[in-house]
């Protein structure tokens, strides 16, 4: 079944249905997004889920991590992006140490996202450390999403953005990990940037649903960024992705003769105008007139 044939259905999609999508072999599609008009056009596009991703630290408030995103900021984009959603299942990051102090901390916060923002899930960094706080959500009824691989809250001990578990002892640890937040109750993990091989085998071995980016297309579905598939981030694109359309540079276009028609007075024109009714215009020009400090003077 192809995105499009499922872009009619209204029925929402739930976590239920990532299980049902991989047993019946149909790929899951996510984007980002953190507001509410992209995740309107997302979500009329037809995929299946909208991640509200820490990653909004670099691609919109100019950070170079993730790491300066705070809870507000996740909580504030989440409300906007379920406000802009109809179908898609809305899964909201927890940012840098709104999960790593303890599991009551993570299900204050993850509560927060879900009740005040409205997120039908969240996704959380780690692997068997924070299977425990995974537990605790999943069975105060939040449902999880875990991301392992290239985890960018950890990019300093990592050494950088670069891909992870080429070496077999690295890859055996990643697949433990994955079998940790399943057992915790995870519903998902996201692969992120580890060999395309690898990924191929945790989908076989998982009940969960994995989602790549930079993982191949071995995984049960795949999650982009909405900048790097328009074109939206400047002139580094990363290797996993994929320029779907230029819309940076029609913007520049576009924004570029607005500001041409502006400076040459020829915006706004008839068509953006409105006009005072005749009698009114004389009124008030005859008040104007009367009141012109520049002719109190006279009187």
């Amino acid at each position: 079944m192809s995105v499009h044939s499922q872009a009619g259905s209204e029925r929402p999609v739930t976590t239920l249905t990532f299980r049902a999508r991989k047993s019946a072999r149909q790929r899951v599609v996510i984007v980002t997004a953190y507001d509410a008009a992209s995740a309107r056009l997302v979500d009329e596009a037809g995929v299946d889920a909208i991640l509200v991703g820490d990653s909004m630290g670099m691609t919109v408030l100019g950070f170079d991590s993730t790491l300066p995103v705070t809870m507000d900021d996740i909580a504030r984009a989440t409300g906007a992006v379920v406000r802009g959603t109809k179908r898609a299942l809305v899964i909201a990051d927890m940012p840098f140490l709104s999960f790593q102090v303890s599991p009551e901390d993570a299900l204050r916060n993850a509560g927060r996202l879900m009740a005040e923002a409205g997120a039908g899930a969240v996704k959380l960094e780690g692997g068997a450390t924070v299977a425990p706080t995974v537990r605790c959500l999943t069975e105060a009824g939040i449902p999880v999403m875990g991301h392992l691989g290239l985890t960018p809250q950890s990019v300093h001990q990592l050494g950088g953005f670069r891909v992870q578990a080429r070496k077999a002892a690295a890859a055996e640890m990643l697949l433990e990990d994955c079998h940790a937040l399943e057992d915790a109750g995870a519903f998902a993990v996201v692969l992120e940037c580890i060999p395309a091989e690898l990924a191929t085998l945790a989908t076989g071995r998982l009940a969960m649903s994995t989602i790549g980016i930079g993982a191949g297309n071995g995984c049960d579905g795949e999650v982009q960024v909405f900048h790097d598939l328009l074109g939206l981030g400047g002139d580094f694109t990363p290797r996993h992705a994929r320029h779907y359309a230029e819309m940076g540079a029609g913007i520049t276009e576009a924004v570029a003769r607005y500001s041409a028609d502006v400076r040459d007075g020829v915006f706004p024109g008839e068509e953006q105008t409105v006009h005072m009714e005749p009698d009114a215009l004389d009124e008030v020009s005859a008040w104007s007139a009367k009141h012109d400090p520049l002719r109190r003077g006279e009187r």
